[in-house]
């Protein structure tokens, strides 16, 4: 079934006021990631695989992030991940390469969900002066306060100006032959939205809860320190004979 733009935002709508977020602000997504208790690992994978999800029967979610890309483009497979963990009825653990145009109707879903999630419409337009939302003729300065309000990718804000109609594809292939960093530098923004970032970053309690177990009695020391090294987290490197926090 092709993806319906009503059933989305309705989708979006929905997962925002079941988080507490309005229909406008912009999303912390580290934070709501803590929140929902999604365990996320972030790494360095190949350019075609951005991210990957899995949700067990229990009810627990884990998300994996290709940490090589912008920033931009990780909240962006983020998002999309958020879709088959909480929108798609029965997700199936797979690659995903948000964004690359792919025909399976279930991605094209979650990549309408990513945008639309990450970059509210109404949102959208509170940013926009009245004369260039009348004139559809959006300026590269806006393009950056919007790019750099909702962390988002260049490529990703330019599409979805284009799918609610606020520019043209003559506007978006003009803006998007512009250097990404250049024109950020030239306007005074920092450039770590557009640069790969968060390796080894570790989001969610699986250290927390590995050293309930071992306060417990329930695991030894030896497994503790085992379990933390599988998510690269060193806990002995202040005391190597204390493993207590």
């Amino acid at each position: 079934m092709r993806p319906n733009k009503f059933v989305i935002e309705k989708q979006v709508s929905e997962f925002r006021s079941d988080n507490g977020l309005s229909l406008s602000e912009p999303i912390a997504l580290k934070s709501l990631l803590l929140k929902l208790n999604i365990l996320t690992i972030f790494r360095p994978l190949s350019e075609n695989f951005s991210g990957m999800c899995l949700k067990d029967k229990s009810g627990h979610r884990f998300m994996l992030v290709n940490s090589n890309q912008s920033q931009g483009r990780q909240h962006f497979t983020i998002a999309h991940e958020l879709y088959h963990l909480y929108i798609e009825e029965n997700p199936t653990p797979h690659k995903c390469n948000p964004g690359n145009g792919s025909k399976d109707p279930v991605e094209q879903c979650a990549d309408m969900f990513a945008s639309s999630l990450l970059m509210p419409e109404t949102g959208i337009c509170q940013l926009i002066s009245e004369t260039e939302l009348t004139t559809k003729n959006i300026s590269i300065a806006t393009v950056l306060k919007l790019e750099h309000y909702f962390s988002v990718s260049r490529s990703a804000l330019l599409y979805r100006l284009l799918n609610i109609k606020l520019i043209t594809e003559v506007t978006r292939a003009k803006i998007a032959a512009l250097g990404v960093k250049s024109s950020a530098r030239c306007f005074g923004y920092d450039t770590a939205l557009y640069e790969s970032a968060n390796e080894g970053l570790i989001i969610g309690d699986f250290g927390e809860k590995a050293h309930g177990l071992f306060e417990q009695g329930k695991i030894s020391e030896g497994h503790y320190i085992e379990l933390l090294h599988k998510i690269n987290i060193d806990e002995t490197q202040e005391n190597e004979d204390s493993t207590r926090c």
